[in-house]
């Protein structure tokens, strides 16, 4: 695949003769509502056999090679190029695939914000994930758990794409995590052998193939009896099927010692002990009740997964990735209005709709715009596009992890499934 950002002028019917594909392939690509109205600024994918490189001034096969991941050897050969001195700046040269990286894919999929339609995301974009985390099942204080209503199509529909359904076990109640609730079940082992009780029994009714702890806002108080609690949880699940699978999801930390109860009850090292793997959410920098920003800018990513991986080996580490974006109503008042959560394709609808050019922050690594809507109130956008996927992807690959997922499976996100079959080899366990 070719990424493609658009300039003024460019049209669907150019692109394709450029990069000698059909108008229908970009368009079928990309999902095009509006192939004849291009956003200035938009990313298109291109379906290209390997990629095509225009050459700049001060361009090498060495200085090619390191930014493709791809040897100097092979691009001079996939070009004929008997001189590899003599590079004419302008030249369109491709850049020939390099080999796959096998990892493993997951993504929550929540029926309170999907619906009915839960089991259809699953089943559209199954081919590329190795494990659904079906989100939630709330863990009362007395350690019974309340259930989630018809998740049993989420379920057939995983097993019909080969991807292992997780059960999702979270302290969350009346709307929000409960630091209270967390407390009640690791401080008992009574409540502790009695939550572990039914989620096995559920698991085994419906078919579940691991547990994922989201057990968030703990306090101080709660870091090491959430480790004990894991181990027991880790015990009783190999005892009862070896293949039983054991994960947390875990807040986003740069240091031990990092203050806020979000982060306080999160011990890296010693739950990476005990676990199989982590899903680290490193998104929500950018979120609907703060200021605008990037939602998952990839220099804070970095650091976390710097972070994590002198704590966690790498082959235990999903990064966690957004399927969605926010639009801000400006100015931006704290305990004021929340921000709009929206979709990759509804972030550029309304680039369309407002006339706005699509700007890209190369920290963040991620596109945003402003616009003023009809009541002349202004508005600022951040989401992902082809090219924040690709960047998060390159990290990946960099740091050799072990996979990556999504929060959440709910909007349409046609560039991204494109880029991880361009870019990897889903490594399936069932």
């Amino acid at each position: 695949m070719q990424i493609y950002t658009v300039r003024s002028g460019d049209s669907i019917n150019a692109l394709a003769r450029r990069y000698g594909v059909t108008q229908n392939a970009i368009v079928t690509a990309n999902q095009l509502d509006a192939p004849s109205n291009l956003v200035v600024g938009q990313t298109l994918v291109i379906p290209t056999e390997g990629t095509v490189h225009v050459i700049k001034p001060g361009d090498s096969l060495y200085g090619l090679s390191r930014q493709y991941g791809v040897s100097a050897s092979a691009i001079q050969l996939a070009n004929g190029i008997t001189n590899p001195l003599d590079l004419q700046v302008g030249m369109s040269i491709i850049i020939p695939d390099e080999e796959k990286s096998i990892v493993e894919v997951a993504a929550y999929v929540d029926p309170l914000i999907s619906g009915d339609q839960s089991a259809r995301y699953v089943e559209e974009v199954g081919d590329y994930l190795t494990y659904v985390n079906i989100f939630s099942y709330h863990v009362k204080e007395d350690g019974s758990i309340e259930p989630i209503q018809n998740d049993e199509p989420i379920i057939n529909a995983a097993y019909q794409k080969r991807v292992a359904p997780l059960m999702v076990l979270t302290n969350f109640t009346e709307g929000q995590f409960s630091r209270e609730v967390a407390t009640a079940i690791l401080s008992d082992e009574a409540i502790q052998d009695k939550v572990l009780d039914e989620a096995i029994r559920i698991m085994k009714q419906k078919g579940y193939l691991g547990l994922d702890f989201d057990f968030e806002y703990l306090g101080a108080e709660n870091r090491i009896p959430y480790v004990n609690f894991l181990k027991k949880a880790k015990a009783r699940l190999k005892a009862e099927d070896e293949r039983y699978i054991l994960t947390v999801a875990l807040a986003p930390k740069i240091r031990d010692d990092q203050v806020g109860v979000l982060y306080e009850g999160h011990d890296y090292q010693a739950i990476g002990e005990v676990v199989d793997f982590i899903f680290f959410m490193t998104y929500e920098w950018g979120w609907s009740g703060g200021p605008p920003r990037a939602v998952s800018p990839l220099n804070e990513v970095r650091k976390v997964m710097d972070y994590a991986m002198s704590r966690v080996p790498s082959d235990k580490i999903m990064m966690g990735m957004p399927l969605y974006g926010y639009d801000w109503t400006l100015p931006f008042v704290r305990g004021g209005k929340f921000a709009k959560s929206i979709g990759f394709v509804d972030a550029v609808d309304l680039a369309r709709k407002y006339n706005q050019s699509i700007q890209y922050d190369t920290v963040a690594q991620s596109p945003f715009f402003r616009y003023r809507d009809e009541e002349g109130k202004e508005h600022e956008v951040w989401f992902e596009d082809a090219r924040s996927l690709q960047a998060k992807f390159n990290l990946v690959k960099e740091l050799g992890l072990r996979g990556f997922f999504y929060w959440v499976l709910a909007r349409e996100a046609p560039q991204n499934w494109l880029l991880v079959d361009n870019n990897f080899v889903v490594n399936k366990i069932i």
